[in-house]
This record gives structure tokens, C-alpha cells and sequence, in this order.
């Protein structure tokens, strides 16, 4: 109709958490259907107020169509001790789910893994035990189906609110959980295992060097790396196939480090290291790559084409012009000059441009084959100490 606003309807359940905890209510809690929806109309309306969620219990004021409001107290069945036990030993036995805690995050994954583990941290039937002051002897009322829905905020806002209804806050299940982490001593108490004792340092300065045992075999190929069973917090930005790629691209190059010595490594600066990734990457991961680095993909694109026909000389000459010496240049005109290409040899700086190909001379003393790429230059070859050998590839 012309004239009116639309607005959007209220929602409950704006995260993974609060969602499930609304789809417990109407699918799993085993409550009233037909009084759900009117308490979703109350909860709209803004009726309740002075909501408060304590260990196993929630208590608010719901205005109805009397002066006074009503009050509503809702008992959620809390743990037994053994539930508990079993709940943390799940997740204790999780790395992923533990990390998360400690976090202050709460996988969503965890939901199916408490469920299994005979300690459901949503709403079941029987979980939920409530009483108004409304003469409406109804279960659930209005008033307690419309709180019903709110508590929904309360677990978008913070999920260990689930852990609370359960019986505990959020600060024992994580002092809980840390700690399970340390060693234990004896049994019921776990503590820090004592610091080992020092060593004489006369006895340490005169007792013989074992001598280093032999190195192991080098694999002959790289193995897959170790799979997380859980993605990181949300809020970090990572993702569980982010760390599988980067332990793959450390695991290669570790075994190339094994296979060539450590003479051969050599230390990379951050857009060398993200030009030799995106060199082994599709396309796509290129531009995945370079938005996350804040590189133009075009520019990712480039370095990684170099480093692929090049290394990281290939790169460097790409990203850098420079001033050398003339005697490099002046022998690399003569050459072109005498290669029969089309044109004059024009030097800038350490490029020497004749017709579609330029040679530049890198600081490492060697020189570079570009050819022309739309209105660039791409490297297209290995390098070389002599320019003849780049002007006249294989």
C-alpha cells in the first residue's frame, strides 16, 4: 500500500547457537505448539524486562493485561556430576574444541559431539521447568514461551550462557578445562608437574658429548599433512583448510631443505615467500593470496609468473630498476645490436629494450629475458651470466 513502511519483523536466533537453541524449543522441547507463536507475538511486543539468567535458572517480568507483570522463574535441569565428566572429557579429548573454549568461542560442532556424549546442552523434554504468576495454568504460557524466545539474545550474546543453564559458568568449565590440560599428580587433584632438578655445573662442563645420531632416511616424497578435526574460532579469519595448506607448503619445504642441505636455504622476504606460493597456486588461490596480502592480483599474478621462469632474481628485476655499471651494459648493446632484431637497442637504467625483447640485469650479476606482454613485460626464461645466452634461448 502507497504510503506505509514496511519493517522487518523481529527474529530470534541471529547466530548458530541462538538459532539452535529457538529450533530445540519448537522441535525438540516437547512444548505446546499452539502457544509458542503467541509468546513470540508477547516477546515482540517488548512485554518482558529484567530478564536474568543464573546457574540453571532464568528469571524476568512479562507485562500482560494487568497493571502488574507478571513473573516468570524457568528451572533448566542442570548436570549431574557424571554428565559433567563426561561432557569435559569429550572435550578434552578434542583439540580443536578445547582451543575454541579458550578462546572464549564455541563451535558449532560441539552440539552433536555433547549430544553423544549423553550431556545435551540444548533444551530437551523435561529440561525446562517453569512457573508464572498468571492465573493461565497452560505449560508453556504466553509469558513463559515469550521469555522462552528472548533467552535467545542472551545465548547470541554469550553461548557459554548454555553452560550456565546447565549448572556452571563460563569461568569453571575454562578453569576446568585448563586444568585437565596440566599433568596430574594424584588422583583428584591435578597440579603442575614439578621442575626438573638442576645440574652441577662442574659435572655438566666435563661430562663427555654424546656424539649426534645419524640422520633418518630422507622420505622420498612428501607425506599429506595432519587434518584439524575442527575449524579455528570464527573471529580469527582462519579456516581448517587454510592450515592444511600452509603445513603442506612447510612440509615441502622442509623435505627440500632435506634433499638439497641447509646451504641452499635462504631466508625469503614476505612478497618473495607470497610469489613462491602463488607460483604452485591456481588462479583463483592467486587472487584468494593476493586480497588477503593487500596486493594487486595483477601484480601477484606477475611475480609469480616470474618465480616460476626465474626464482627470486626473476622477481627482484621485475620489481626493481637500478643504476649498474657500464661495462655490463655496453657489452649487452653490442650484442643486441649484432643479433639482427628489429630496431635500436634503448637503454634505461639497468633495461635494455630492442623491438619486442629486453634484457635487464639483475644485482646478482646476471641478466633477464623479457618479452613483450600487452602493454608490459613478462620473464620468459631461466637467467644467465652472458646476455647472448638470453638473447639466443635454447
Amino acid at each position: 500500500m502507497p504510503g506505509v513502511t514496511g519493517r522487518k519483523r523481529r527474529t530470534f536466533g541471529n547466530t548458530w547457537w541462538g538459532k539452535a537453541w529457538v529450533e530445540a524449543l519448537e522441535e525438540r522441547a516437547k512444548l505446546d505448539p499452539n502457544r509458542l507463536p503467541r509468546g513470540r507475538t508477547y516477546a515482540r511486543k517488548g512485554t518482558v524486562s529484567k530478564l536474568t539468567v543464573g546457574a540453571g535458572e532464568v528469571t524476568a517480568w512479562v507485562q500482560g493485561s494487568r497493571a502488574v507483570p507478571y513473573r516468570v522463574t524457568i528451572h533448566m535441569r542442570a548436570f549431574t556430576d557424571s554428565q559433567w565428566e563426561s561432557l569435559l572429557g569429550m572435550v578434552g579429548s578434542r583439540l580443536g574444541h578445547v582451543a575454541a573454549l579458550l578462546d572464549g568461542e564455541l563451535p558449532g560442532e560441539l552440539a552433536e559431539d555433547a549430544r553423544a556424549a549423553g550431556a545435551d546442552l540444548l533444551p530437551g523434554p523435561g529440561d525446562l521447568r517453569p512457573k508464572c504468576s498468571c492465573p493461565d495454568s497452560a505449560n508453556p504460557c504466553k509469558h513463559v514461551a515469550a521469555v522462552y524466545y528472548l533467552v535467545a539474545d542472551e545465548v547470541d550474546a554469550d553461548p557459554f550462557v548454555l553452560f550456565l543453564l546447565r549448572g556452571r559458568p563460563r569461568e569453571a568449565v575454562l578453569a576446568e578445562l585448563r586444568s585437565r590440560r596440566a599433568p596430574a599428580s594424584t588422583p583428584g587433584k591435578r597440579v603442575r608437574a614439578p621442575a626438573a632438578p638442576g645440574v652441577d655445573p662442574k659435572r655438566a662442563y666435563t661430562r663427555r658429548i654424546a656424539a649426534l645420531p645419524p640422520r633418518p632416511a630422507v622420505p622420498a616424497t612428501v607425506g599429506p599433512p595432519a587434518v584439524l578435526d575442527l575449524d579455528p574460532p570464527h573471529r580469527t579469519g582462519w579456516s581448517g583448510e587454510m592450515f592444511v595448506e600452509l603445513a603442506a607448503d612447510a612440509a615441502a619445504r622442509a623435505w627440500e631443505l632435506l634433499v638439497m642441505g641447509p646451504e641452499r636455504e635462504v631466508e625469503l622476504s614476505f612478497e618473495e615467500d607470497l610469489a613462491r606460493r602463488a607460483a604452485a597456486s591456481d588462479p583463483d588461490v592467486v587472487a584468494e593470496l593476493a586480497e588477503a596480502a593487500g596486493v594487486a592480483v595483477r601484480d601477484l599474478a606477475l611475480w609469480a609468473q616470474a618465480w616460476r621462469e626465474a626464482g627470486r632474481g626473476g622477481m627482484a628485476v621485475v620489481r626493481e630498476a637500478w643504476r649498474p655499471g657500464q661495462a655490463p651494459l655496453a657489452q649487452a648493446r653490442a650484442d643486441l645490436a649484432e643479433s639482427g632484431l628489429p630496431g635500436t637497442p634503448k637503454t634505461w637504467r639497468n633495461r635494455i629494450t630492442q623491438g619486442d625483447l629486453q634484457l635487464r640485469y639483475g644485482r646478482d650479476e646476471r641478466w633477464y629475458r623479457f618479452v613483450r606482454d600487452g602493454e608490459g613485460w613478462r620473464v620468459d626464461g631461466p637467467s644467465s651470466a652472458r646476455p647472448t645466452d638470453v638473447i639466443y634461448p635454447p
